[in-house]
């Protein structure tokens, strides 16, 4: 032990691989997939623009939604040091203040290359740089709420890049149904955040942390999320019949019955099955924002 401990206080570089653990390549799919559904709804061939597509993809994941990561491990060190000592910031592979300057650099670099999609683009990159420190860094940090934290990461991770991409393909503001469909996603992704919260619950109930599964117990958390899930869904599928694209809606209701009945698995246990159920209900969930998209492609 008194070795290790000797070279961790000897480190003064971060590890490679630390750094990639740090940006949390796992976490980048919902704001790129995100992207991509507001690309397709927007209705313009992707082959039109491709290098927009590209650089889009790759400002929602890697570099936005990695600089968010790196931000709220650096802000989230003491936590960490709880919930999950071997994360690179507490187990010392990225040591001093290190967490703190790659997030700034990729701060800085998300702005620019988010200026080269235009004032659209740009305007959502700021939006989303400044809500990733909102969330995690004093004194703001929204994450203390069970509410409006997981409300904020749910629109950055969902309803921004989806109007982004569908704003950056347009070269102008998505149509109102794009609109309300991103928005209606994006409220339906605070459900999702709550049950990623179960994984850090004791480290969030010792530091002040007030996250809905902390606030309300594992049990009335997870059924919250639920409701919060199921019911925007319901409304886009009313939507969507109303709007004439009836298959779509008809393939959106499908999914949410699957949904449901994962939904019914995980309450039987909700805090050793959260984790199982981000990795089956959220995808069918996912999947139904490109089914909508697709829909509001036939509305253009």
């Amino acid at each position: 032990m008194s070795v290790s401990l000797g070279i961790r206080a000897l480190r003064r570089w971060p590890e490679p691989r630390a750094i990639l653990t740090l940006i949390k390549p796992i976490t980048w799919f919902p704001p790129v997939w995100a992207y991509l559904c507001g690309v397709v709804s927007s209705g313009i061939p992707v082959m039109s623009a491709p290098w927009l597509v590209l650089i889009g993809v790759v400002l929602a994941g890697p570099v936005v939604c990695g600089m968010s990561q790196a931000a709220n491990d650096w802000c989230d060190r003491h936590v960490d040091a709880i919930n999950e000592p071997h994360r690179p910031i507490p187990s010392g592979r990225i040591p001093g203040r290190w967490g703190l300057w790659i997030a700034l650099v990729m701060s800085g670099m998300a702005l620019a290359l988010g200026a080269t999609l235009g004032p659209w683009g740009f305007g959502a990159t700021v939006f989303g740089v400044l809500a990733a420190w909102a969330y995690s860094a004093e004194p703001v940090r929204l994450k203390k709420s069970g509410w409006w934290g997981p409300g904020l990461v749910a629109l950055c991770y969902e309803g921004l890049p989806w109007f982004t991409g569908a704003a950056v393909l347009s070269a102008g503001a998505p149509t109102w149904q794009i609109v309300v469909l991103a928005l209606l996603y994006a409220v339906g992704a605070h459900g999702i955040m709550t049950l990623n919260d179960f994984k850090a619950l004791e480290g969030d109930r010792q530091t002040g942390v007030n996250s809905l599964p902390v606030t309300l117990g594992p049990e009335r958390a997870a059924r919250v999320a639920c409701w919060v899930m199921a019911v925007p869904q319901v409304a886009v599928i009313a939507l969507l019949a109303g709007w004439g694209q009836v298959s779509h809606a008809a393939g959106i209701a499908a999914l949410l019955v699957v949904q449901l009945w994962a939904m019914r698995v995980m309450l039987a246990e909700p805090k050793g099955r959260a984790p199982w159920y981000n990795g089956t209900g959220v995808t069918l969930y996912v999947s139904g924002m490109m089914v909508a998209a697709f829909a509001a492609r036939g509305l253009v």
